[in-house]
């Protein structure tokens, strides 16, 4: 039986740490992610979970005694946003390459400067490359969920990568939604407890963490990780099957909505696919053919699946929380465009729009504004702009 709460984002994401139980967690405050290490640590004051909370100095520190936890074998959580993620960036490195599964909150929050507390994606999109597993929510039931789903995904033995979930910075981590938690024992039985094979404090197989790897060694050990993304989308839809048989929710790569018939979709991430929805069913009740693609897992990216799903549309808008400063589009389009183009689908034509930046808002008339002009594509069969900001004061 379903447990029906109502919890903001980021009380959401503590309270899937606390039915997880980790050994270590070890965190810096930082807004708008702060209350989920502060929720948490009210947890482990009050002793309902037996974790090693380490308050520490910097974000910088808070990942590295995470590294330094995770090695010695424990499960091991964390939390931050914007230049909190930023600051981590150099151990944000070393634990993917270190293959150690630990599980960051990332409250998505723009990447200053110039200061900005406001939602948009440039810090996870900054760590895009990190060898992170990114997954992203849009909304605190998603956000919870993927928290569960995370440690399995993590720690699977052909996996063993980090793992980031996302969600938007106030716009989910403050408000408060009705959810549906899972039982305290049915998360203890799903997750599982986390039994490494190799660890620091095992003295029956000694080993070495983090030495100096020259160009011996260093390329094989990159190439594990990338395999290892690559096996983690099968893990990722393993863990997801097994938890809607638990939950009864369903989750894939990527959801689509209204797709069935569909001429024209956006492709968008996190808590603007729940305006773009909005959008969708006024536009169907208008007649209008239109869908929506929302990406949940970003790292590893689901080249085949999304240049298969994508193939069936005339005309397609990547919306983009974040500018790659490549004068060519934002970091979702380019990779949307690349694996079109390596799966040799060229038939949909392709716009890109720059979004919400700083926290911008976008409503649902800038959506339905998206939408109109993907009709408009559809019926001349002409792009004046693939590149295109939307809601910016030109």
């Amino acid at each position: 039986m379903a447990i029906r709460e109502r919890l903001s984002g980021n009380e959401a994401i503590a309270t899937a740490m606390k039915q997880i139980n980790p050994d270590v967690v070890a965190a810096f405050p930082i807004t708008p992610s702060t209350e989920v290490p502060q929720y948490f640590s009210t947890f482990v004051a009050d002793g309902a979970v037996d974790t090693e909370f380490v308050a520490v100095e910097s974000e910088h520190s808070a990942l590295s005694a995470c590294v330094g936890a995770s090695a010695a074998g424990g499960r091991t959580m964390t939390a931050t946003s914007a230049n909190g993620l930023a600051l981590m960036w150099e151990v944000l490195y070393i634990a993917s390459s270190l293959r150690l599964p630990i599980i960051l909150a990332c409250v998505n929050r723009t990447l200053s400067g110039p200061l900005n507390i406001h939602n948009d994606h440039s810090d996870s999109m900054g760590a895009r490359d990190s060898g992170w597993i990114q997954i992203y929510s849009e909304n605190n039931q998603e956000a919870y969920d993927n928290m569960l789903m995370a440690s399995r995904i993590a720690e699977h033995p052909d996996v063993l990568l980090p793992v980031m979930v996302c969600q938007d910075g106030f716009i989910t981590s403050h408000a408060i939604e009705n959810i549906d938690l899972v039982e305290d024992s049915k998360v203890k039985d799903f997750v599982g407890e986390y039994v490494p094979d190799m660890y620091l404090l095992n003295k029956e197989n000694p080993i070495a963490v983090g030495p100096l790897d020259h160009f011996t060694h260093c390329f094989e050990h990159k190439r594990q990780q990338a395999e290892a993304m690559k096996i983690a989308k099968k893990v990722i839809l393993q863990v997801s099957e097994e938890f809607s048989r638990l939950t009864g929710r369903n989750y894939s790569l990527f959801e689509e909505y209204m797709t069935q018939d569909a001429e024209v979709v956006t492709v968008v991430l996190n808590s603007t696919a729940g305006t773009a929805k909005y959008v969708v069913d006024q536009l169907r009740a208008q007649g209008k053919k239109v869908g929506l693609i929302k990406p949940r897992v970003f790292r590893p990216f689901p080249v085949d699946e999304l240049a298969t799903a994508l193939s069936r549309f005339k005309a397609v808008a990547v919306m983009d929380k974040a500018e790659s400063f490549n004068a060519a589009g934002g970091p979702l389009y380019t990779d949307i465009t690349s694996a079109l183009y390596s799966k040799g689908v060229f038939g949909p034509k392709l716009v890109n729009y720059i979004y919400g930046l700083g926290g911008r808002d976008v409503k649902a008339d800038d959506i339905e504004f998206v939408y109109n002009q993907l009709l408009e594509i559809t019926g001349t069969g002409k792009v004046d702009s693939v590149f295109n900001y939307l809601g910016v004061r030109e």
